[in-house]
């Protein structure tokens, strides 16, 4: 006995939602971009928050500084990576974020 499911245009198949790889990124960098978006401006809220309170010890704004620095690494990191992708992604002749 053979089983069989019938797979047409108006039957949406669940295991092959992404039929490539280009239709997966182009859903996880947005999500990817929009996350990195929300740490940095915790982050610089943070670092801003510290260097206001810091009643000018050093400690304090050396802290304060060190997580601007921080932060404007992780988003220069996450900008590099999504250019680079473009990049690949413009190489290959693979629409992403299209």
């Amino acid at each position: 006995m053979v089983h069989a499911i019938e797979i047409g245009k108006d039957i949406e198949f669940a295991p092959a939602k992404f039929a490539n790889i280009a239709s997966f990124l182009n859903i996880i960098l947005p999500l990817t971009m929009l996350g990195a978006a929300l740490i940095f401006l915790v982050m610089a809220l943070l670092g801003g928050f510290t260097w206001l309170t810091s009643g000018g010890e050093k400690e304090s704004l050396a802290k304060a500084q060190k997580t601007f620095v921080n932060a404007i690494i992780g988003l220069v990191i996450v900008i590099f990576a999504f250019v680079l992708t473009r990049v690949v992604g413009y190489m290959l002749n693979v629409q992403i974020l299209q």
